[in-house]
């Protein structure tokens, strides 16, 4: 027999009942009549278990009953033909009732087309999942400006989570780092003095809100006794976080060729600010911070905005680039992080992240399928001490998708093997379910076992090794 049945997971219907007569023919040369007999009894049932389609749709044909995925959007159309029960699925229109009259079709949800803006590029990414609801040039190379402080932000941070930096401890300011420094003329600073201590806490906020480059020096030379060496961890940092397309060449974002990133990976890095640093991000939300006597309001304006509840994070600003601004706000149980790259004006850049904002907000939702545990599979296990394997989601599965689209989302799998073989451990990924709409992947999830296969035993697996070896 050519073909496995591992083989066949991958390509519906290589493994029908026709290849296995013929291989079981051949077979019955070798072995004695009355046992291929009965092994072609088992082989016929293990076939009929374990053939099955690669793509699971909503209306998906299933060769056994545990084949089928727990349908999610049975629920939305139950409610829905409860709303409407004189309008089809299809969408067909409402028939008289009784009494003569037509029932109201519910009114269809119509999402606007994606907005574009006058900008370099920009993505709108969900917190939640990561997934990028929008964009335009979101992997163009761009000069980041000052959302390289975002990064800066992100090693002090960590290393305050990590207990190697004390917020509440004092730095002694180096002549690098003083802000009458020719470097610093014209860009935003804290107005820290050489030779003046400072707290840590304090600098951290004049990095964050008042934008400060002479403070990014500061804190870089006291983490790691020069800006290189901070520079070398903050680009450590970056690949851990999958920015692929990022460089950092120094801690504040002055102007330079090798100080590159993207819209998209900016919004990683904001997304990883919220979720590894809490209490970090806590301050891109402050509107203002006094030093030395000299208030200065956080550039980001979307804080004021009574709109839109927004709670960070960055602005930056080169004229070789523009304006740009990463933003992120939340509504009900859904966040959202817009990146805006090379804006025309401060007045702009707030527009546009305002405006990605809500039209996320406004026609997209969270969909949650599945709870996590519950069985989606069950598979059939060989040379083990049970035959069958119970696959499912491990943690919450949470996709985001445009309002109104539940039914479109189809759903496909694919396993490590046709069938599989004990030992099976509880947590064992066994395979994997993406979630697609109109042909789009949405999301991956990995399939994992939920109740554990031991071993079987000595003529049980001998039993499964004859058959195995004849189906196989």
């Amino acid at each position: 027999m050519e073909e496995s049945i591992a083989a066949s997971v991958m390509r519906p219907g290589a493994l029908s009942l026709g290849h296995l007569d013929s291989a079981l023919k051949q077979q019955s040369q070798e072995v004695k009549p009355s046992l291929v007999r009965k092994l072609k009894q088992i082989s016929l049932l293990t076939v009929a278990l374990v053939s099955f389609s690669f793509t699971l749709g909503l209306a998906a044909v299933s060769t056994h009953a545990d084949d089928a995925i727990p349908d999610p959007f049975a629920q939305v159309r139950a409610q829905q033909n409860a709303a409407n029960p004189a309008t089809t699925n299809n969408g067909a229109t409402a028939q008289p009732t009784a009494a003569g009259q037509v029932a109201p079709i519910a009114a269809p949800v119509i999402i606007p087309t994606v907005p574009t803006f006058n900008a370099e590029s920009w993505v709108l990414m969900d917190y939640a999942t990561g997934q990028v609801l929008f964009e335009h040039d979101q992997h163009k190379r761009i000069w980041p400006a000052s959302l390289t402080k975002m990064m800066t932000s992100y090693v002090i941070g960590m290393e305050i989570k990590a207990g190697r930096l004390d917020p509440e401890s004092y730095v002694t300011i180096p002549e690098s780092a003083w802000a009458k420094n020719s470097i610093y003329s014209d860009s935003s600073k804290m107005f820290i003095e050489v030779g003046k201590k400072v707290k840590v806490s304090d600098l951290n906020k004049g990095i964050v809100i008042q934008s400060g480059n002479d403070a990014c020096v500061a804190m870089a030379l006291v983490l790691a006794g020069s800006e290189e060496g901070f520079i070398s961890v903050m680009n450590t940092y970056a690949q851990r976080l999958g920015l692929t397309n990022t460089h950092f060449a120094n801690v504040h974002g002055l102007f330079n060729e090798q100080n590159y990133s993207t819209a998209y990976d900016m919004a990683i890095l904001g997304r990883a600010l919220i979720r590894d640093l809490p209490d970090e991000y806590q301050l891109y939300s402050q509107k203002e911070f006094t030093f030395n006597g000299i208030r200065q309001r956080n550039r980001n304006g979307l804080l004021w905005d009574t709109t839109l509840d927004v709670d960070g994070i960055k602005t930056g600003h080169l004229s070789a680039v523009g304006y740009n601004l990463v933003a992120s706000a939340r509504q009900s149980n859904m966040r959202l992080i817009a990146s805006v790259i090379g804006a025309k004006s401060e007045k702009d850049r707030a527009a546009i992240a305002k405006q990605m904002l809500t039209y996320g907000f406004s026609y997209f939702e969270t969909f949650s399928p599945f709870e996590p545990g519950q069985t989606l599979l069950t598979r059939e296990v060989r040379m083990g001490d049970s035959n069958l394997v119970n696959l499912a989601i491990a943690y919450p599965v949470s996709i985001v998708i445009p309002k109104g689209s539940q039914q479109n989302v189809s759903m496909g799998y694919t396993l490590n093997q046709g069938v599989f073989v004990a030992p099976i451990n509880v947590g064992d990924q066994l395979g994997v379910i993406e979630f697609k709409l109109n042909d789009k992947v949405l999301a991956q999830y990995p399939l994992v076992a939920t109740n554990a296969i031991g071993e079987g035993s000595f003529f049980s697996r001998m039993w499964d090794k004859i058959v195995m070896s004849i189906t196989n």
